[in-house]
């Protein structure tokens, strides 16, 4: 019986045989990724591939490619965010470029999608990050992401039969905190995400805490900001990995305010933004929202094309 596992181990040997430590590099942009693209294979020193990726007007895919593949590896970059109307496109780039020649077909998805339906919530639901795994793995023989919702999963390899790496943004985050935001306090939502927030504030050589929530009865919820007074001439940095509704984060801006703390600066991870979300942040009494460029969004200031690049040259050098 194969296993996720097995079939990782299978195509690392398979990786391993086929030299990628010489091979040469071409990396192509799906729609929407183009500037991350650009940077990406400037750090590699790797060609940009040229390609037509469209759609017909009854809806389907088109994907033609314009330069030579042949022995190269293909570097796919994609975030997936939105992803069904992304999926088919990919599959077809790869199924396209592996006709062509190529010796191998890497993805680089900043945002991986479907990580949070982990498992069944309700009768009759399908556990989705499992299916969306085997697609991916069906068609890439590598997996590059930044800070996927590993909720309730230790590794990505228990659902990714590929050789993967995880990239984390929190030095990153820190150094943008300690470059742009003057005497800053990290501030964690809830229990759950001090180890989060504790990590990231520590790289910043900041201070941090997260807000106590004493429950007086079912519906009655008393939610305070521990030692507020020490923190009054401190700016509130809030720092989650995905934005997607944003009703956490306005909730503790409304807590700061009660607290009579300065406006806080939001800083996410991914920037999903789920309807108005963005409207409502920025409406919320916020300073600024800072996010990374893991999707593309008019708040990206904290770039993370450099540390992809270097653990897409790792990944390669590591199963050659």
């Amino acid at each position: 019986m194969s296993t996720p596992f097995l079939t990782w181990m299978r195509k690392k040997i398979l990786l391993k045989s086929m030299n990628l430590k010489n091979m040469k590099m071409i990396v192509f942009a799906l729609p929407g990724n183009e500037d991350l693209t650009e940077k990406i294979a400037g750090h590699l020193k790797a060609e940009k591939g040229e390609a037509t990726i469209r759609q017909f007007p009854d809806g389907e895919s088109y994907v033609q490619i314009h330069s030579g593949v042949n022995g190269k590896c293909v570097v796919m970059v994609c975030t997936l965010h939105e992803p069904d109307a992304k999926l088919l496109p990919l599959y077809f780039l790869s199924k396209t470029a592996k006709e062509l020649g190529a010796a191998c077909t890497c993805l680089v998805a900043p945002y991986l999608a479907y990580m949070r339906q982990d498992k069944q919530f309700n009768p009759g639901e399908g556990i989705t990050s499992t299916y969306f795994a085997e697609l991916i793995s069906g068609f890439a023989e590598t997996l590059t992401t930044i800070d996927p919702h590993l909720h309730r999963r230790s590794s990505l390899s228990e659902i990714y039969s590929v050789p993967n790496k995880i990239i984390h943004a929190a030095s990153h985050i820190s150094k943008w905190v300690s470059n742009n935001i003057e005497k800053p306090v990290f501030i964690g939502p809830d229990s759950e995400s001090e180890q989060w927030v504790s990590q990231v504030a520590e790289e910043a050589g900041a201070p941090f805490t997260v807000l106590e929530k004493v429950r007086h009865g079912d519906r009655d919820v008393e939610v305070s900001v521990p030692d507020v007074a020490k923190y009054k001439d401190h700016t509130p940095v809030l720092v989650d990995d995905i934005i997607s509704t944003a009703r956490t984060m306005i909730e503790t801006i409304g807590h700061l305010k009660k607290a009579g703390m300065h406006p806080p600066v939001c800083v996410g991870v991914h920037a999903v933004f789920a309807g108005s979300a963005y409207a409502d942040l920025k409406n919320a009494g916020v300073q600024q929202v800072v996010t990374c460029n893991t999707i593309p969004h008019e708040s990206n200031q904290i770039d993370l094309s450099d540390v992809l690049a270097k653990e897409i040259s790792q990944l390669m050098k590591h199963h050659a």
